[in-house]
């Protein structure tokens, strides 16, 4: 079993709950961080060791309000970290049209099942 990753999101980076134990993959608020590739590295990893040894089923849901240009190529490092593990959708929740176009851009990038859906209000 891996590590829990939970970090609290602040102004620039985003909430990021990975817990394999309550099946909670979780990316929340924004994302901009000084350096993106940095940051999101050890998520990459994780899911890495992850794919070893995976919950039957694995739903990672991204809820980013805002995403900067250095994080959107980092986004995808993460989102092609998943592509080996069996059984995992990404569920991309928006509410701008920015970040439903995005998630678009993204579902054809990579394979794994995407859904990209409009945040209720």
């Amino acid at each position: 079993m891996v590590e829990i990753i939970s970090l609290e999101g602040t102004e620039d980076t985003p909430k990021i709950v990975l817990d394999p134990k309550n099946g909670v993959f979780e990316f929340t608020g924004r994302s901009l961080p000084e350096d993106a590739m940095d940051f999101y590295e050890p998520v990459v990893e994780w899911f890495g060791r992850y794919k070893n040894n995976p919950n039957a089923q694995t739903k990672v849901v991204f809820k980013l309000e805002y995403i900067n240009s250095a994080s959107t190529k980092a986004c995808v490092d993460v989102l092609k970290a998943l592509e080996p593990i069996p059984h995992t959708q990404v569920v991309w929740v928006y509410d701008d049209e920015d970040i439903e176009d995005l998630g678009k851009q993204f579902a054809r990038l990579v394979e794994v099942p995407f859904q990209v859906t409009r945040e209720e209000m």
